[in-house]
């Protein structure tokens, strides 16, 4: 330190302890009341935007949930669907109109199956935006960075040779719990892979992605034909679907989705941190490597618990925080719960199309989402196209 910066030090200090002068301390004095205004203005602003953001994400997600409930092969009447809805609430009661077999229609078909195309598409939105903060990458989601890959593998070995959904281990279900195990392997073996071959650069981490899960779904091709008593059982989990659907299911995954759920959203500020950059995170005093470990196996499980329920279901975590995004901003405090919110919307609308649009027959749902995800893909790979240059 050179001899002259205490001076200097003093210097400041007497310049800002010193008596302030009258005319400096007359336009502060002044503006106070008008300042004081503006940042409460400023403020209300800040906290009225995000609050009328989640309002706006949860009306849609009401509204798509409503129009699946009464869409369908079996007309159900619109006014008496939303009174059942409504009835369903605790505390509520209310006349409804719909006769016993309506009403057995709508709460044993039709209501399970939206509220399971709702946490898997809330599930996966928010796990793809935790992938891309994690990566810092738009174009990370389960489905491009190996995720979806393998625990549809460790789901499909399951199936082929360890008895199938019915079967636990330690009170916890053995599909969910091996796909959890193989989309946490899927997502750390690509990360690996992109690190030390392309030093994690986009193209690479996308690359790494594609080889993993073209080298599991070889893997899963030959599991297939060493068992053809479960290829069907095995089609459905590689297309998705919710023709499955029930309150079993929903309770399946809902412990899976809570414990991701909140350990992903808890961690919302330190995400906004590492888009900083791993130096600026560890000076702010981060640990960037166990953020990472701590949010990619929270994002895993969802993952693996939406694959678990539905199969696997592409473009959801990849389609919806970019949307997000750039509507709401890359601040992840409000993505992730918006991810959320419009991530259940979307699926439930995408299987409300997938089951009536060749009524009776019905489209696999992964169908649907890739029609949506995969031109929506490209125009995102040219817009990030220059930054691996």
């Amino acid at each position: 330190m050179g001899s002259g910066e205490p001076g200097a030090v003093a210097r400041r200090e007497s310049a800002v302890d010193g008596p302030m002068p009258p005319t400096v301390a007359k336009t502060v004095g002044g503006a106070s009341a008008e300042q004081v205004g503006v940042d409460r203005s400023s403020v209300s602003h800040r906290l009225a935007r995000p609050t009328l953001a989640l309002l706006s994400a949860t009306a849609v997600l009401l509204l798509a949930v409503l129009i699946a409930s009464f869409g369908g092969a079996a007309d159900l009447p619109l006014a008496g669907t939303a009174a059942a809805l409504l009835d369903e609430l605790p505390f509520v009661h209310i006349t409804t109109g719909l006769t016993p077999v309506q009403r057995g229609v709508l709460d044993q078909i039709r209501l399970p199956r939206v509220v399971l195309a709702t946490l898997v598409g809330a599930l996966l939105a928010q796990a793809g935006a935790a992938y891309q903060g994690v990566f810092r990458n738009p174009l990370s989601d389960s489905g491009t960075i190996g995720a979806s890959a393998g625990a549809g593998m460790a789901a499909t070995l399951v199936i082929v040779y360890g008895g199938g959904a019915e079967h636990s281990v330690a009170g916890i279900g053995a599909v969910p719990l091996a796909a959890f195990v193989g989309g946490l392997a899927g997502v750390l073996t690509s990360y690996i892979l992109g690190t030390l071959v392309g030093r994690g650069g986009t193209a690479s981490l996308i690359l790494a992605g594609v080889a993993v899960s073209s080298f599991v779904g070889s893997v899963q091709a030959f599991v297939m034909q060493s068992s053809t008593a479960d290829v069907k059982q095995v089609y459905t989990w590689l297309f998705g679907s919710f023709t499955a659907a029930d309150w079993g299911l929903v309770r399946l995954a809902l412990p899976y989705a809570a414990i991701s759920v909140l350990i992903v959203t808890l961690h919302a500020r330190h995400l906004d941190v590492l888009a900083l950059g791993d130096d600026e995170a560890a000076t702010l005093g981060l640990n960037p490597v166990r953020t990472r470990l701590i949010v990619l196996a929270a994002a895993s499980l969802a993952t693996a618990t939406a694959v678990a329920v539905s199969g696997i279901i592409g473009f959801v975590g990849l389609v919806v925080p970019h949307v997000v995004r750039r509507v709401a901003g890359p601040g992840h405090r409000l993505l992730l719960p918006l991810s959320l919110l419009v991530g259940g919307a979307f699926l439930v609308l995408a299987d409300l199309l997938a089951r009536t649009v060749l009524a009776p027959a019905e489209l696999p749902i992964g169908v649907v989402t890739s029609f949506v995800g995969a031109p929506f893909f490209i125009l995102i790979l040219r817009a990030t196209r220059g930054r691996d240059r």
